[in-house]
């Protein structure tokens, strides 16, 4: 098992930047396939990226070239690099774990933080 905790949110103007860090428990991040997902006000959690036991990520096209996950196995972080950063960002941001090698739903990931603000201010 896993406990997961965000952090880095907070409030920037739109073109700035944020990052987020999702900080391990228990189990090393290497251990699982990590994944960051956003839910916006009145919207249903998306999904935004992930990143592979090797290292392999993927991102939902609307932040491609934007975001950059990343993995610090020694530190058990996870973090979500945020550039260019736009109004339609604003979410709140969660880190999640997945025994699956790969998926972008969200139901295939069994543990979540309890995730972090994000807003972007046009």
């Amino acid at each position: 098992q896993v406990q997961l905790v965000e952090s880095g949110g907070g409030l920037v103007q739109a073109g700035g930047s944020l990052r987020l860090s999702c900080a391990a428990s228990g189990r090393t991040v290497s251990s699982y396939l990590m994944g960051w997902f956003r839910q916006a006000p009145g919207k249903e959690r998306e999904f935004v990226a992930f990143i592979t036991r090797s290292g392999g990520t993927r991102y939902v096209d609307s932040v491609r070239g934007r975001f950059t996950i990343s993995r610090d196995n020694a530190k058990s972080t996870v973090d979500l690099q945020m550039n260019s950063l736009k109004p339609e960002d604003t979410a709140v941001y969660y880190c999640a774990a997945s025994s699956y090698w790969l998926s972008t739903t969200q139901d295939s990931y069994q543990y979540w933080g309890r995730g972090t603000q994000v807003t972007v201010s046009s």
